[in-house]
């Protein structure tokens, strides 16, 4: 994985939990909606990212 993506996708899923953690608090469903789908976004450019790897070898 190259490590632009990976750190690229870390943040993602970082981002994305913290902004669900911060609408659960104030009880925000949209913001808590919002950080579950950019968690998802990181998820899914982590996974895309490991399947090159394992094609590469």
């Amino acid at each position: 994985m190259s490590d632009k993506e990976k750190s690229r996708a870390k943040a993602e899923q970082a981002k994305g939990k913290l902004k669900e953690t911060a609408g659960r608090a104030v009880g925000n469903e949209r913001m808590t909606a919002e950080g579950r789908a950019e968690k998802a976004k990181g998820d899914a450019r982590q996974a895309k990212e490991k399947m090159k790897d394992v094609f590469k070898r």
